[in-house]
């Protein structure tokens, strides 16, 4: 009933930047939180950044100060600007957004397929 579909992952040397695009689609009555999620090989899935729909950000100590997470909500998209990248952000970003589907006024967490953003040092 509802998709998000991630886009601009990539192979980026350290220190340059990637932009992540997650548009949400389908029965969409409203959507509340958003945000994206990362999970590197062997590692437990991790919250990098979050936004509500009032926009109060959150995110996660490691990426502070160089990524930020933006929302349009007219577009019901959400955005992750990755600053000054390292190594140690390679991973599979996962969008991830809690929404009201429209007939239901249920709130269903789901996620995107998820887009590899690797980091060369």
């Amino acid at each position: 009933q509802v998709q998000l579909v991630e886009s601009g992952g990539g192979l980026v040397p350290a220190g340059r930047s990637l932009r992540l695009s997650c548009a949400a689609s389908g029965s969409i009555f409203s959507i509340n939180a958003m945000g994206w999620y990362r999970q590197a090989p062997g590692k437990q899935r991790e919250l990098v950044a979050g936004i509500t729909e009032g926009g109060s950000t959150n995110y996660a100590d490691s990426v502070k100060g160089r990524f930020t997470i933006s929302r349009d909500s007219a577009k019901n998209t959400v955005y992750l600007q990755m600053n000054s990248l390292k190594p140690e952000d390679s991973a599979v970003y996962y969008c991830n957004a809690v929404v009201v589907v429209r007939g239901t006024y249920r709130e269903y967490n789901t996620w995107g397929q998820g887009t590899q953003v690797t980091v060369s040092s």
